[in-house]
């Protein structure tokens, strides 16, 4: 059986695409940012809890703040890209969840009353969200260059406050020369799945 998605489609959002470490200085618009948005807000999580919050950092004093809590070797990149986007997991997500889960209103006290449970609930389906907002940056044409590579407790301080966890940066933009590294391999189907 093959794939209903079209080749090109397929090529555009997995298999040409890869992580940016380049980026032209093309801006990435507001309008770009918010058409993404709206594709990948669709994409599935736990209870509809959308977890995921995106700070955009555009300002030359901002991304000055961001640079210093990034790796060395994030940091030129990072500092040069047109547009990046700090993702976090909101921790109180739960407080959404009667408009959000409208079949399961109670689902907020039911299964979330406790930080720890929301904050693994948190991190993992932020984690899915963030996985989509990378396809979707690629589906507007754009490359994306997520890094874990930086200070994540200078970051939460720096941007965000105690009920947000940041989770990757992620440099977004048209790429530019030399963007790519060459391309790792990859495990085939017989070495993950396992029929059972």
């Amino acid at each position: 059986m093959s794939l209903v998605l079209d080749p090109a489609a397929q090529d555009l959002l997995f298999r040409e695409a890869r992580t940016a470490n380049a980026f032209t200085d093309e801006p990435v618009t507001d309008e770009q940012v918010k058409a993404i948005y709206d594709l990948v807000k669709y994409g599935p999580t736990a209870f509809n809890q959308t977890p995921l919050r995106i700070t955009l950092v555009r300002s030359r004093e901002a991304r000055d703040r961001l640079v210093a809590h990034m790796s060395e070797g994030n940091r030129a990149k990072t500092a040069a890209a047109p547009l990046v986007a700090i993702l976090a997991a909101d921790n109180e997500f739960h407080e959404e969840l009667p408009q959000l889960f409208p079949a399961f209103p109670q689902a907020k006290d039911a299964f979330f009353a406790e930080r720890p449970v929301r904050e693994g609930s948190a991190a993992m389906n932020a984690a899915l969200q963030a996985a989509y907002f990378i396809v979707g940056v690629r589906a507007a044409g754009l490359a994306a260059g997520p890094m874990t590579g930086f200070d994540f407790e200078g970051v939460r301080k720096e941007f965000l406050d105690d009920d947000h966890t940041p989770l990757m940066v992620v440099n977004i933009g048209r790429p530019g020369p030399d963007a790519w590294y060459p391309r790792s391999p990859r495990l085939e189907y017989d070495e993950v799945v396992t029929t059972v």
